[in-house]
């Protein structure tokens, strides 16, 4: 069992900077790929950044390109996504998720998903 937990979210104004943790806990040696998602009231859920663990490929999504940084620590059980230029379309609950297959489950169907951060911007 893989348990993921996020933190860092909060409340900041447009420009600002924000950078949000998810650290997995228990059996994490098949942890291949990890991402970041966003799910704002009224629109579907948006795969934000993902990171294959083993060799760094990343994917973004374009409304976030260019922003938002994701990356992991050398024991590939922690990853971050730091977001710069934050905007209030940015607003929105964010779930990290996991997965031991390709980059590509992650980024449309991960398995294993904690329960979420949010963050609020302001203008």
């Amino acid at each position: 069992q893989v348990h993921l937990v996020e933190f860092g979210g909060g409340s900041v104004q447009a420009g600002g900077t924000l950078t949000l943790s998810c650290a997995a806990s228990g059996y994490t040696n098949d942890n291949n790929c990890m991402a970041w998602f966003r799910q704002a009231p009224g629109k579907e859920r948006e795969g934000v950044a993902g990171i294959y663990l083993i060799d760094n490929t990343t994917f973004y999504a374009d409304s976030v390109k260019g922003r938002f940084t994701i990356s992991q620590d050398n024991a590939k059980n922690t990853v971050h996504l730091q977001m710069n230029n934050l905007k209030p379309e940015d607003t929105a609950m964010y779930y990290c998720a996991a997965d031991n297959g390709p980059l590509r489950i992650c980024r449309y169907h991960p398995r294993n998903w904690g329960q979420g951060t949010q963050v609020s911007v302001s203008s």
